[in-house]
């Protein structure tokens, strides 16, 4: 069984996209409703995920640049 390729943000912000859009539309099954609203969760904390790691990468860049600026002085 071949392994599943780890979805990228703006996969899960394009999917993300997709519910939406079909859930505004409306006309699904209750079940269909509910599966995608579960889905659309997960893809929102993956997103947050995301965004928080991409966040604290950006601090710590920060942080090491500061610490060569004030080695340069």
């Amino acid at each position: 069984m071949a392994g599943k390729k780890k979805m990228t943000f703006e996969e899960a912000l394009t999917r993300l996209d997709e519910i939406v859009r079909s859930m505004e539309a409306g006309g699904a099954m209750l079940d269909e409703s509910l599966a995608l609203f579960e889905e659309g969760i997960k893809l929102v904390k993956f997103c947050q995920s995301a965004l928080e790691g991409a966040e604290q990468k950006v601090k710590l860049l920060q942080k090491h640049d500061e610490a060569e600026e004030s080695a340069e002085e």
